[in-house]
């Protein structure tokens, strides 16, 4: 687990080699820079935020400290989607989903801070892994204690049902079975109530990898369960949102963020952004929006983003958009280090958490047990 500086632009992680001492095949350390006043949304709204970025498989804590921003992260193996409760973390991973459980208790025998004016308020302590298997998994959500999760190589959405590696619960009408090709590139997962209501998907493709040829205009909304098309011709769309009575979706091939008027199917453009736009949370008024950089490949080669900004003005991090004026707020960009976010999580009332490793040396010496069992721990 490694620190950078409060709020320091271009900051290397705490205790990394300099660049004249590092071997010359040591991996890039991440370095970020910071726009605008982040710490003090972060702040003022009591809350951290958690952004997965699969292709350096970490999962970054983004919290205040005193009038700075501070980046904590934790190695995951390709981190994916994150669902977030009151007492649970889960992330998903490249053939697990890990489960974390908060323990505040912890508290007082973790080592104080690195960090001026910090104090943890929050200890999440690995609990178990689920094994899934290769699935691709995506986005994430809790339906009370139930966890649903987007598996993109079967088509479908799931849920967890030992032994088994998954149990899928459904499915887009178009795609008749289950089958491991990634046929439709579903991918974002937005709950309504408390019950899954919205998905993304690339294309409505039943072919093995359908979706890659008119990934740039193929893509839709759907609604769960009925399987209706709401929207469709966005461009590689994610992280579908129900929130303030308002379908949401990042239209990422464009780099922007859109409402959807479900009786007409218009997707409006609401926010242009700065880079492939992918991983959002709400809190107030202010939306917390992913963005990764655009690299030539067969996935995202030819999008319309790379028409509407020159690639000096795209880049990778997180952009806080304030909602009532319509502008971006703040910004964190990682300047090295990491290309691609997945995911971004608020945590609301908590502003300071730690996340304990699995090897770190807390875990093997503390104990979640049931209010029947603490009744008869001796005093």
């Amino acid at each position: 687990m490694t620190d950078t500086e409060p709020q320091t632009p271009a900051t290397p992680a705490a205790g990394a080699p300099s660049a004249d001492t590092a071997p010359a095949e040591a991996p890039k350390v991440p370095t970020i820079e910071v726009l605008g006043d982040f710490a003090r949304v972060l702040r003022e709204n009591r809350i951290s935020l958690l952004v997965s970025t699969y292709d350096t498989g970490k999962v970054f804590i983004l919290r205040a400290a005193g009038n700075g921003l501070n980046v904590h992260f934790v190695a995951f193996d390709r981190a994916m989607g994150i669902a977030a409760n009151a007492r649970s973390i889960a992330v998903g991973s490249v053939a697990r989903i890990h489960d974390l459980f908060n323990m505040p208790a912890l508290i007082p025998r973790l080592p104080p801070p690195e960090v001026k004016d910090a104090q943890y308020d929050a200890c999440y302590v690995p609990r178990s892994d689920y094994v899934t298997g290769d699935i691709q998994i995506h986005e994430m959500a809790y339906a009370g204690d139930e966890l649903w999760f987007v598996n993109t190589r079967f088509s479908c959405l799931c849920t967890r049902r030992p032994p088994h590696s998954f149990e899928p619960r459904w499915r887009p009408p178009f795609v008749k079975g289950l089958s491991a090709d990634d046929r439709c590139h579903l991918n974002g997962l937005a709950m309504v109530d408390g019950r899954p209501g919205f998905v993304t998907a690339f294309a409505t493709s039943d072919e093995p990898s359908g979706w890659r040829p008119t990934k740039a205009t193929s893509g839709l909304v759907m609604e769960v369960p009925s399987g209706r098309i709401v929207t469709s011709g966005l461009s590689m769309p994610h992280s579908p949102r129900w929130y303030a009575n308002r379908l949401w979706v990042l239209d990422s091939g464009r780099g922007t963020m859109a409402v959807v008027d479900r009786d007409t199917g218009t997707a409006t453009t609401f926010a242009d952004l700065n880079g492939f736009t992918r991983g959002l949370d709400f809190h107030q008024h202010f939306a917390f929006v992913g963005l990764s950089r655009v690299r030539e490949s067969n996935v995202f080669g030819g999008l319309p983003l790379t028409e509407r900004l020159p690639e000096s003005e795209r880049f990778c991090g997180v952009q806080v958009l304030n909602l009532s004026l319509g502008k971006i707020e703040a910004a964190l960009k990682f300047t090295s280090g990491v290309n691609e976010i997945f995911a971004v999580q608020v945590l609301p009332g908590i502003a300071f958490p730690a996340i304990l490793e699995p090897d770190d040396e807390l875990v093997p010496s503390c104990y979640a047990l049931s209010p029947q069992a603490l009744a008869q721990v001796r005093q």
